[in-house]
């Protein structure tokens, strides 16, 4: 079995998409299912009103809008790899979403629009990425547009993003001229024809770079090409593993998405440079990819993926082992035993029962209010995987129901979202209104449409007078209840019954550290309290 394991856990690949919005991020996810053959058509992201749309865009509001607002995840099967594949918002406001994704993968593909360069989303998850040195692969999209020089954008994503760029194709012209992109591992050319949909496979390759063919082809382009290639040879450092795999290097390819050109380049990258599952960190102990025992993490829940039958999914995230349907599981904050045997693997909406997974594999685990986000399951074993983040809110909200007689639907409702994710939900110590805290307006604006459409009752969602909130920790459980006691007009229960402490003005906060010495201030925490910033001081 052993074996067989390592076998399994080697071809796997898990890895996130993640960009700024509109860079083209859920159309290179569209083409890679595509070419993998795990879709036979496309959909077009921006089409709303077209019958088709994106496979990774599952929500009415993403379909309406053309962004994506949840983390899709998606299997297929690439070269004898099992590819996880999970599609994050690229919107600001659904960051928190992104962040506990990034958790869960051990690549990153960075998408990078060619006309906009580096754009401040972009810039923030890669920080989150190179915190976890996860390795990176940058893909430079939309060359097919008047875009910005290749050398220009190199040097700026070298520059903004603090990490050595060492291109692996490099484009022939660009816009209505762009003739194709040098593949400089392979020493060809695959010329560049327009059209979505068709297999890529039947591209044109043109041997040799420096085969005369080419300038005959692609004349000045061409030449102008080549020159930049043997620019960037002799000033950039060789393609080197180890930094790579330490998040210190990004091997970079250009191609526009839309066309479904350049895609198998970043899809053969993709299984040959990025890494197997690795160790995972528990408090306990390191757990590694290839024991025998099951264990794994919930990183992400969703509500109503499937409307009509009001569930929730657990999405989860195998470290070790071998899982089969049926197994007991125990889930360790809770001690709790479960026996999943509709487990689920996924193609986005579409799912597939699952009979087994193994280390590096996403499954779908039906969750009746069992499990919640940071959730460790094991064969029986006490383990708590870390490193799973929740933010202090930035904006808060006050959310009433239109309809009284809708009430006990707002609450499940906002439970639900809750346990998602999707919003934090605080429940006032003193007082009934339930209060929403969010990283952007988005946020808000999704939750109004959602419980209304998926829950069945229109929310009145209002101003509140709160900016800063923080987690409150204390050694000594009595300081702790005497401190809420004090301040139950403005204490709050989170989804897990932390409390937290919602003020007006980061003043408020200063002057209430000064007062209340032994109580912990926290920006941050993860699942069940464990928190992992230092408490701050403002």
């Amino acid at each position: 079995m052993s074996s067989e394991l390592s076998d399994q856990v080697r071809r796997r690949r898990t890895f996130a998409i993640i960009s700024h919005p509109d860079a083209g991020k859920t159309t290179l996810t569209e083409k890679l299912l595509l070419f993998s053959g795990a879709i036979q058509i496309a959909g077009s992201v921006k089409a709303r009103k077209a019958s088709r749309h994106a496979t990774s865009d599952w929500m009415e509001i993403e379909k309406q809008r053309g962004i994506s607002v949840a983390s899709s995840v998606m299997q297929m099967e690439f070269r004898d790899c099992v590819i996880n594949l999970l599609d994050t918002p690229g919107h600001q406001d659904f960051s928190e979403d992104t962040y506990r994704v990034l958790t869960a993968v051990d690549a990153a593909l960075m998408v990078i629009d060619a006309a906009n360069g580096v754009e401040p989303q972009t810039r923030r998850l890669l920080q989150v990425c190179r915190a976890r040195n996860t390795p990176i692969l940058t893909f430079v999209n939309k060359m097919d547009r008047e875009v910005q020089d290749p050398l220009a954008l190199m040097d700026e994503i070298e520059r903004e993003l603090g990490m050595g760029v060492v291109p692996f194709t490099w484009p022939v012209g660009m816009g209505k001229f762009f003739g194709g992109v040098l593949d400089l591992r392979k020493q060809q050319m695959r010329v560049f024809s327009s059209g979505q949909d068709r297999d890529r496979n039947d591209d044109e390759i043109i041997d040799g770079l420096a085969n005369p063919l080419l300038e005959q082809r692609f004349g000045a382009a061409y030449t102008q090409a080549a020159g930049e290639v043997e620019l960037v040879q002799e000033a950039a450092p060789p393609f080197d593993e180890a930094a790579f795999l330490a998040g210190r290097q990004t091997p970079m390819f250009f191609g526009s998405a839309i066309n479904n050109f350049g895609v198998r380049e970043v899809l053969d990258a993709l299984v040959d440079l990025a890494p197997p599952p690795g160790p995972k960190a528990a408090i306990q102990r390191v757990v590694q990819p290839t024991e025998p025992k099951f264990t794994g993490v919930v990183f992400k829940i969703q509500a109503n993926m499937d409307p009509a039958h009001r569930d929730r999914i657990a999405f989860v995230r195998v470290a070790s082992g071998h899982f089969e349907r049926g197994m007991r599981l125990k889930v360790t904050r809770s001690g709790k035993e479960l026996r999943p045997n509709t487990v689920v693997s996924f193609l986005s909406q579409r799912r597939e029962l699952l009979e087994e997974a193994y280390a590096g594999d996403i499954i779908g685990i039906p969750n009746h209010g069992v499990l919640q986000l940071g959730d460790t399951l094991t064969e029986g074993e006490s383990l708590q995987f870390t490193g799973l983040p929740f933010f202090a809110p930035e904006m808060f909200r006050s959310v009433e129901v239109a309809d009284p007689l809708r009430t006990k639907q707002l609450r499940a409702g906002l439970t639900q979202l809750g346990e998602e994710g999707a919003i934090q939900v605080f429940r006032p110590v003193a007082g009934s209104v339930l209060l929403l805290g969010a990283v952007g307006q988005l946020q808000f604006e999704v939750v109004a449409h959602r419980l209304e459409h998926e829950y069945g009752c229109k929310a009145r969602i209002m101003p509140a007078r709160y900016n800063v909130a923080r987690w409150v920790t204390c050694p000594d459980a009595k300081e702790l209840q005497r401190f809420i006691d004090g301040n139950a007009h403005r204490v709050a229960l989170d989804a897990v019954d932390a409390p937290c402490v919602l003020l007006e003005y980061a003043g408020e906060l200063r002057a209430m550290q000064d007062n209340w010495p032994k109580i912990q201030f926290h920006a941050l925490r993860e699942h069940a309290g464990l928190v992992f910033q230092k408490q701050l001081d403002g």
